[in-house]
């Protein structure tokens, strides 16, 4: 069973390596007030040379029993529309109906004000995802940015050259387009990958907001957008 201590060094390779957008609380301290005991003379930004990846980089086949057996609350934020949740919606094995309906509505068309049912198995990847990073210190909340379509939706998007398959799980509430603050495309969707419950995309984009990760719940495969 990993421990806090390995989550910690496995995140610091992490920041060295650039795949996590800012450094983890508190690992940047630690990481310099190591090489200065270490080595005084050594710049305190000198780079580490120990900064090859561990073979199960945020991979979630490393996680215990626990962690699949405990509340999940998801904490979840819409650009689109501003709004933001903070939801527990599944506890003692079952799913909590008035917070998966919540969670339905943030996830529904805000163009064409249409909610539909999302498939539960995709809430576990989202939350999923969200609460292994947990488990790194980097505790942001999930970036929703589509959720459910509507074919008019889908459509349209089509139209304005948008990437949107004709037939998108996303029509089905199956999929979902996300971003978590301060991880790169690389990482967030090598974790979604990880836990083996469907299709994901990696959407690369240069800017201040960078690309997103798609991820459904339909065949297992990987794609580039």
């Amino acid at each position: 069973m990993a421990s806090r201590r390995d989550f910690l060094h496995h995140g610091l390779r992490l920041t060295a390596l650039g795949l996590v957008a800012t450094p983890l609380t508190g690992a940047g301290a630690a990481e310099r007030n190591t090489r200065t005991a270490s080595n005084p003379a050594a710049a305190p930004d000198a780079p580490s040379i120990d900064i090859a990846p561990p073979p199960d980089l945020f991979d979630a086949q490393v996680v215990d029993l626990d962690f699949w057996v405990k509340p999940r609350t998801l904490s979840v934020i819409r650009p689109a529309s501003g709004e933001r949740a903070k939801v527990l919606y599944w506890k003692d094995g079952e799913v909590i109906d008035s917070a998966y309906q919540e969670l339905c509505h943030m996830l529904r068309d805000v163009n064409g004000k249409a909610s539909m049912a999302i498939d539960p198995k995709l809430l576990e990847t989202l939350w999923a995802s969200q609460a292994f990073v947990e488990r790194y210190g980097l505790d942001k909340p999930l970036e929703i940015l589509s959720g459910y379509r509507t074919p008019a939706s889908n459509k349209h998007l089509i139209e304005q050259g948008v990437p949107a398959a004709r037939q998108s799980l996303h029509m089905s509430g199956k999929a979902a387009d996300i971003r978590i603050a301060g991880l790169t495309e690389e990482v967030l969707g090598g974790l979604v990958r990880s836990f083996r419950q469907g299709g994901v995309g990696f959407y690369y984009r240069g800017g201040p907001k960078g690309g997103w990760i798609h991820a459904d719940t339909g065949l297992n495969r990987t794609w580039k957008g």
